[in-house]
């Protein structure tokens, strides 16, 4: 299981930063928001894979779940959130001002 989680995470990951060194920057914002699910997802596997533990400790239980990386993937999926609004917004307005959603504002010569 460990072993898929780990693959999910780099597949994640490596689409990424494929789509972050595009030169549209549909891609950048795209690139931006896997990688930000691909960290998520590792704070949150940090904490113990594992079915059916309580998430403290309690009267003879084997183990427990981490309640602190849950806590943390949490808060970061919603600045993560803004941050995406935010740089589509920003995106969208560089559009209209270059007129071309090129990165660098410039067409690739052909």
């Amino acid at each position: 299981m460990e072993l898929l989680v780990a693959t999910g995470i780099g597949v994640v990951a490596a689409c990424g930063v494929y789509l972050m060194l595009r030169g549209r920057t549909f891609s950048v914002v795209l690139g931006l928001t896997l990688l930000s699910y691909a960290v998520n997802f590792f704070i949150f596997a940090t904490g113990r894979l594992a079915v059916g533990v309580p998430p403290v400790v309690a009267d003879g239980a084997p183990g427990y779940a981490d309640p602190l990386p849950q806590a943390l993937v949490l808060t970061a999926i919603v600045i993560g959130f803004g941050t995406t609004g935010y740089l589509v917004e920003l995106a969208l307005r560089a559009r209209d001002e270059t007129g071309t959603d090129h990165v660098d504002a410039e067409e690739p010569r052909q």
